[in-house]
């Protein structure tokens, strides 16, 4: 998301939130977070892809607001206007090919009208069997629930991306030695899968509220957290957006001085050192220690405020139109130990895989043959969820190695923390001052987690190992 994007957006949020009342506010974010999945999809070299993939989002979205609705819960008009309206604006965006002049930021390249009718079509009668058969509502819960996982793989796996790119060119006639993962530049799927997957989740386990069409649609898609998180819960984002009531001067406020301060950690800070980051391209010329580790904090802060930046934007501009987005980072690389630090980077998903995997792992392995190990489970929730975590970002060894990296920190700080409640006396790190102690669990931290960053920031494990070498001063 640019800079234009952010100001454009920012003066919809604006006048959303000042000139509309609640109910017509509501549909506004609606019809707005329904546009806003094809104005920020980037260019796609794939024939069309740039109009499908934000299509898919929101048929997506609908089919599992479809499965996901409780058996007592019948479709309202409001649902059927709300599906009316988001059936409207994909045919009037694909209707662009016949705009004689070129809209900014909507895709170029749009398939027939005649084509987009007919897939339509098919989605429309297959959702109108699953609203009125309960049974075939609940298979779909898994349907989806297997497919959004299956997708995210693909999607996340350069030989599968690069195959299946080869294979969809041959198809609509495109060079297939043009195959390359940028092909699948879907915008907002990671955030929007995971979305999709606390729903489904929590409809197993009977935790779901029932939520109006509009008023789902409008949580997965919602254009403020839909390029860079925060992952928000769809109980608590309903209520916000059912109960806001018209901005006050000290919430415009607020939002202003937190939009403003991520405009300056994206724009200034991160881009000014993205010049003096870890990459692929500034790693292969590395030659001494000293600048392997000035590119090391650089990449660190510049990954710090680039994310960070995005959403306290995300979090402003959605004070604006009335619903508070979590947080997402809580000075992190100021934590004095591992397991803080997690509590307080992208703290949303940390918690979505604590919610939805950690806790249901290990409550299931205390219950099994491992329930008079606690080290090894602890061992085996922190090393898979952490491996997870890495495989989000990419299903590459290098975010996989990353991933585990964190797992180790993590499981050495709860093995050091149990090692000092056994100990009936002080020893020689228990008895330095508060102060001291903090200040140097900060410092171990921070650097652990600065060189875990060598696995995120390059694809290559040799590079990697290359620059751990330079780091460590071991080159030749």
């Amino acid at each position: 998301m640019g800079l234009t994007q952010i100001l454009v957006f920012l003066l919809i949020a604006i006048a959303v939130g000042l000139l509309l009342k609640q109910e017509r506010r509501s549909w506004a974010i609606f019809l707005v977070s329904l546009l806003s999945v094809y104005l920020f999809q980037p260019l796609v070299p794939l024939r069309d892809f740039g109009f499908w993939f934000p299509t898919a989002s929101i048929l997506l979205t609908a089919g599992t607001w479809l499965v996901v609705r409780g058996e007592d819960q019948k479709i309202e008009p409001e649902d059927i206007i709300a599906g009316g309206l988001s059936v409207l604006i994909i045919i009037l965006v694909s209707m662009n090919r016949f705009v004689p002049l070129e809209i900014a930021w909507l895709p170029g390249s749009v398939p027939p009208l005649l084509s987009v009718l007919v897939f339509l079509s098919i989605f429309t009668v297959l959702g109108w069997v699953v609203s009125v058969r309960y049974e075939i509502r609940r298979l779909g819960t898994w349907i989806y629930l297997f497919g959004l996982i299956g997708i995210f793989v693909v999607i996340k796996t350069q030989p599968l991306m690069l195959w299946l790119s080869e294979l969809l060119r041959e198809m609509i006639g495109q060079s297939t030695a043009l195959a390359s993962t940028l092909d699948f530049s879907w915008l907002g799927f990671s955030y929007i899968s995971f979305r999709l997957l606390h729903t489904l989740r929590d409809r197993h386990s009977g935790r779901l509220p029932a939520v109006s069409l509009r008023d789902f649609m409008t949580y997965v898609l919602f254009f403020p957290a839909l390029v860079a998180g925060p992952i928000d819960r769809i109980e608590r984002f309903v209520q916000d957006l059912q109960t806001s009531e018209a901005l006050d001067g000290e919430q415009i406020v607020a939002a202003g001085r937190r939009i403003l301060l991520g405009l300056v950690k994206k724009f200034a800070l991160a881009d000014g050192l993205a010049l003096l980051a870890l990459s692929p391209t500034t790693a292969p010329a590395l030659r001494s220690a000293g600048w392997a580790w000035v590119l090391l904090y650089g990449y660190s802060f510049q990954l710090f405020f680039d994310f960070s930046g995005y959403t306290d934007i995300a979090i402003g501009m959605g004070i604006l139109t009335g619903v508070t987005l979590p947080e997402n980072f809580d000075q992190p690389y100021l934590k004095s130990n591992m397991t803080t630090f997690w509590n307080s980077w992208h703290m949303t998903l940390a918690r979505w895989f604590r919610s939805y995997f950690f806790n249901p792992l290990t409550r299931a392995l205390r219950s099994g043959l491992l329930r008079n190990s606690p080290g090894l489970i602890v061992l085996i929730g922190q090393f898979s969820t952490m491996l997870l975590i890495g495989l989000w970002h990419g299903i590459t060894w290098n975010f996989a190695l990353w991933g585990l990296w964190h797992g180790v920190g993590l499981f050495i700080h709860n093995r050091w923390v149990n090692y000092l409640r056994a100990r009936s006396g002080p020893g020689l790190i228990t008895s330095l001052p508060e102060a001291a102690t903090r200040g140097l669990g900060t410092l171990v931290t921070f650097h652990f987690t600065a060189l875990g960053w060598v696995w995120f920031a390059l694809s290559d494990f040799e590079m990697s190992v290359n620059v751990f070498r330079t780091l460590f001063g071991m080159t030749g």
